[in-house]
């Protein structure tokens, strides 16, 4: 009895370990595997096309540290996009995430409006948006002109003045819905009797936002922060449909950046190193916003 007892643990263990190596194996094939030979394409130079590739070391890296101007330009692009994201979208969402809790007359209905833009297609979306923007018969030169604002006419997306802006502008009307749905998630899990105890202790509406709604909220503000600038930093199919990275250099992301090094210049190593580096930028933030969270959560 004793013997089988101990043998137990043992089996039980194997057969655990039985269940997860499907899902092993598949993370080894597809995700590791492939990130050991992108580190590996990224010590070479390679067209992608000859059977030869040359070993230059860091070279790739040196470069896109020292000399490629243009890559730093998509990044901090990319950043002015995500900074939006986080402030007005975001803001947007828990507005109307807000409102949609106090169980108003067509809520549900107004649910499903707002999260029907993040189902959409980013390929349609910023096909759509083209042609409000276009000039000088888009929806909204149009109705400048009826406005009498003619001077505010122009070429949205091709002016280098106003052209990332206008991308940002797209990016947030298609990504406010899904904040929106996770921030109202959060929201109907407060209990209401905080708030019916607050009231009764004569705690006017933005009192209760501050100190007790925004307090319980933080986790999701966190989650919702971190899925924001995962997302928008890697920003690439209303970019292609829309400005593909033009005027200029105005609108490149990271993600155009290399996909115009492996295509436009043939340069899969060097890719592959933009890749890594664009990787480790992300990794930085999202562990930066994880310590905040868990400093918060500890005081």
């Amino acid at each position: 009895m004793k013997k089988g007892f101990l043998r137990l643990p043992s089996t039980y263990t194997l057969t655990n370990y039985l269940f997860i190596l499907p899902a092993l194996t598949l993370f080894l094939i597809f995700g590791l595997y492939p990130f050991y030979k992108v580190f590996q394409l990224s010590l070479m130079s390679w067209d992608g096309i000859s059977p030869t590739m040359h070993f230059v070391g860091l070279r790739n890296f040196i470069e896109i540290f020292t000399q490629d101007k243009i890559w730093w330009q998509s990044v901090l692009n990319a950043t002015w996009i995500t900074f939006l994201a986080l402030t007005i979208q975001n803001g947007l969402a828990l507005i109307l995430a807000l409102l949609c809790a106090q169980n108003i007359r067509g809520g549900h209905a107004y649910r499903v409006i707002f999260y029907l833009p993040p189902v959409l297609s980013g390929i349609v979306i910023g096909l759509i948006w083209k042609w409000i923007f276009r000039y000088p018969d888009g929806i909204l030169n149009v109705a400048l002109v009826k406005m009498g604002l003619q001077h505010l006419v122009r070429d949205w997306l091709a002016d280098p003045k106003t052209a990332l802006n206008a991308v940002a502008v797209i990016h947030m009307w298609r990504g406010f819905g899904w904040g929106f749905v996770i921030l109202l998630a959060g929201l109907q899990n407060i209990p209401q009797q905080i708030y019916e105890a607050a009231r009764v202790d004569g705690a006017n509406a933005w009192q209760r936002f501050i100190h007790i709604t925004v307090p319980l909220m933080i986790p999701v503000f966190i989650l919702v922060s971190i899925l924001t600038i995962l997302g928008t930093m890697q920003i690439y199919d209303i970019i292609a449909a829309t400005t593909n990275g033009g005027p200029g250099y105005h609108t490149e992301v990271p993600v155009t950046r290399i996909l115009a090094s492996m295509q436009g210049a043939g340069r899969f190593g060097y890719a592959c190193a933009q890749g890594i580096v664009f990787g480790l930028i992300l990794l930085a933030v999202s562990m930066f916003q994880l310590w905040i969270s868990n400093k918060m959560k500890k005081e």
